[in-house]
């Protein structure tokens, strides 16, 4: 398949669709040095983005987080991801918004006189996580860990904070994982490298409290799924000592969906039957 920077179709650049492989950027742009971008994943299922809304309102919440005030409106953002998918002629498809400080006056740490920019692409992408959707992935234990909120913009979801994340999935790979679990900067069970993470234990379901990493739109969902199935969902803190007494596990995530888990480090988890019933919900809900 063609690298990304090499292909047929459109992409919607500040206010216009350009020829896939004419958008581009200068060496100088601000972003590429000093990470000043903010971004989002979405998918389209049948012709319409899931939480799409709800997605571009955070791109917007993460620009201001970065000191970085997108000039686009949530409509606009909107007209521009439907704009791309019409150009391209997908309904099912991956979409990403990016919105960035560019190439300006300023090429130091601050920016102020840089243009905040935006583009939108899609593009075809099935599985995040291959066959792991039927068997479950299997996870290394990252050395990185999530850091303090007092240290990054946990609530943003920023290119920068993915720097660790790419670390730490390159080294699980080598590993022959299919990702890493990291833990958080007490020690506490955080997340995966790029999805938010479930345990299941006696029946009930225990996931990582939200207060250092991003609380994933398709987390809340599940989220909420599960508390309309009537099952208990305990929010909170997880300690690396409580992996060995959990029975499944599974990760959230737009690119992820939710994808089952059957082994992080030493510990073996069961692709069990409220792990597939919450894919199988999640598969139905998005596709309504």
């Amino acid at each position: 398949m063609a690298g990304y920077d090499d292909r047929d179709g459109f992409i919607w650049m500040d206010g216009k669709l350009v020829d896939w492989r004419g958008a581009n950027v200068h060496v100088l742009t601000h972003a590429l040095h000093y990470a000043s971008a903010v971004f989002e994943g979405e998918r389209c299922y049948n012709g319409k983005i899931f939480k799409s809304r709800e997605h571009s309102a955070r791109l917007r919440m993460s620009g201001e987080l970065l000191d970085m005030p997108l000039p686009f409106s949530v409509d606009d953002i909107e007209a521009a991801k439907d704009a791309v998918l019409k150009a391209n002629n997908l309904t099912d498809a991956y979409v990403r918004a990016i919105a960035w400080r560019g190439a300006g006056e300023d090429m130091g740490v601050a920016s102020k006189r840089n243009p905040i920019r935006l583009a939108v692409a899609c593009w075809t992408w099935g599985s995040y996580y291959g066959d792991a959707k039927m068997k479950g992935a299997k996870l290394d234990i990252a050395k990185w860990k999530r850091p303090s909120p007092e240290t990054i913009p946990h609530a943003a979801k920023a290119a920068g904070l993915y720097m660790i994340c790419t670390m730490s999935k390159h080294a699980a790979e080598a590993k022959g994982c299919s990702d890493a679990m990291m833990f958080d900067y007490r020690g506490y069970v955080a997340e995966a490298t790029g999805a938010n993470i479930f345990f299941v234990k006696d029946g009930e379901v225990h996931t990582p409290k939200a207060d250092c990493i991003l609380n994933g739109i398709t987390r809340q969902t599940v989220i909420q799924m599960l508390k309309d199935m009537q099952i208990k969902v305990h929010e909170r803190h997880i300690l690396p000592e409580e992996l060995e007494s959990f029975e499944q596990c599974w990760l959230t995530g737009t690119a992820a969906e939710v994808t089952p888990v059957g082994q992080i480090g030493d510990y073996n988890f069961e692709v069990g039957d409220l792990t597939k019933r919450v894919a199988l919900q999640y598969e139905a809900l998005v596709r309504a």
